[in-house]
């Protein structure tokens, strides 16, 4: 620490005893934590504890991106939230939850969707970005932003039972591009939303998220750079695996040709043209549909689990990934009506998609999927 660096207030050194009793740490070390800018990209699983623990830390700057409000499907693992925060936005009590906890953090929050016409400002303001987004564009496209800026990615992400962890920073190591070249077709992968997961298992892999800040930040400690933790919490089994930074990656590669942001929707085939194409009806119109006794086939493509837990009445079931291979049984739909849903329409429309290249002539989506239908038709339809 410079001569000229003012020491820590008095209930500074209180506050920080421990952290101050670590010579690795010290006063140097917080004085770093105090000054640093640490952007976290969601308030959901993994934002909750990010923010909690790095404002207990004396991360001096925390800002938060996040647009959606609360709601009780949250609770059961976004811990920053009660029951009396439903239907309020997230950034809104994540504020005031942090700065309850710490008056030394200073909280900024943008209550705006990320993307490629703001993510470059937004980043520019602070020293570490903290991804804990669960969907593809925003990973891409945070992944981008600091490759392009020249800034660490303290990436994590959760699903059902497992959960990873890493730093992606192409000035020391690979990027998220390096490990996933081309995202996966759309709704091929579930989200959590769809799939479900363990309510703990956020906590643990924002910790790791959160060592890894704090490390960076302090300047201590090895991160996680060309290094991947995965953790399986069914076998509370953890697995580090090496990663290597790719040349021909086309955005920290050697010769790179992302050198400014895209359209990261369109690039992960969320606004592919044949899918804008494809018919979409209301959960209240379907039920319309229902109630006039309208001949036509309600196919649900959600996973068999899912069925179990919530279905419409007269559905039939064919999982999206038996689809393809179970065509015949529904060969006599080919030039009748057929309304295909999943949980929020995601795997719905790859479906219809798919139908449709087979010669299905009057194919629609249920727009929301079975989400929409329990919150506009029928609330004793579980939402899960």
């Amino acid at each position: 620490m410079s001569d000229s660096q003012p020491p820590l207030r008095p209930e500074q050194f209180d506050r920080y005893r421990r952290h101050l009793s670590l010579t690795e740490v010290g006063v140097e070390g917080q004085t770093r934590l105090l000054k640093s800018r640490v952007l976290l990209i969601g308030a959901g699983g993994l934002g909750c504890p990010l923010a909690q623990y790095l404002a207990a830390a004396g991360v001096g700057t925390i800002g938060i991106i996040d647009f959606d409000r609360i709601d009780a499907s949250n609770l059961q693992r976004q811990v920053l939230y009660t029951t009396a925060d439903i239907g309020r936005p997230k950034v809104e009590v994540a504020r005031e939850r942090i700065q309850a906890m710490n008056p030394d953090v200073e909280v900024h929050t943008h209550a705006v969707a990320l993307n490629s016409e703001n993510a470059l400002k937004l980043f520019a303001e602070y020293d570490v970005i903290v991804d804990g987004t669960d969907n593809f564009p925003t990973r891409y496209l945070s992944n981008d932003a600091c490759v392009l800026l020249g800034k660490p990615n303290v990436h994590g992400s959760v699903f059902r039972f497992d959960g990873q962890a890493t730093v992606f920073d192409a000035r020391y190591g690979p990027c998220y591009r390096c490990l996933y070249p081309e995202p996966p077709p759309p709704g091929s992968v579930p989200s959590c939303a769809e799939g479900g997961v363990l309510g703990v298992l956020p906590g643990l892999i924002a910790l790791i998220q959160a060592t890894e800040t704090v490390k960076i930040v302090s300047g201590i400690g090895e991160p996680l750079y060309g290094r991947l933790v995965q953790y399986d919490a069914l076998r509370m089994e953890f697995n580090e695996f090496r990663l290597k930074k790719d040349p021909k990656c086309p955005v920290c590669g050697d010769q790179p040709t992302v050198t400014e942001l895209i359209d990261y929707q369109g690039f992960c085939g969320i606004n592919d043209e044949a899918e804008a194409e494809i018919a979409e009806l209301s959960a209240a119109a379907v039920h319309a549909m229902q109630a006039r006794d309208d001949d036509f086939l309600l196919l649900d493509v959600r996973e068999p689990d899912e069925f179990m837990r919530a279905r419409l009445e007269g559905s039939k079931l064919i999982p999206l990934g038996e689809l393809e291979d179970r065509l015949a049984e529904i060969r006599d739909w080919k030039e009748r009506p057929v309304v295909v849903h999943c949980h929020h329409g995601g795997r719905s429309a790859k479906a219809c998609k798919l139908l449709g290249d087979a010669g299905f002539n009057r194919v629609t989506n249920l727009t929301g999927g079975i989400e929409a239908w329990s919150l506009t038709v029928d609330a004793d339809i579980p939402r899960y």
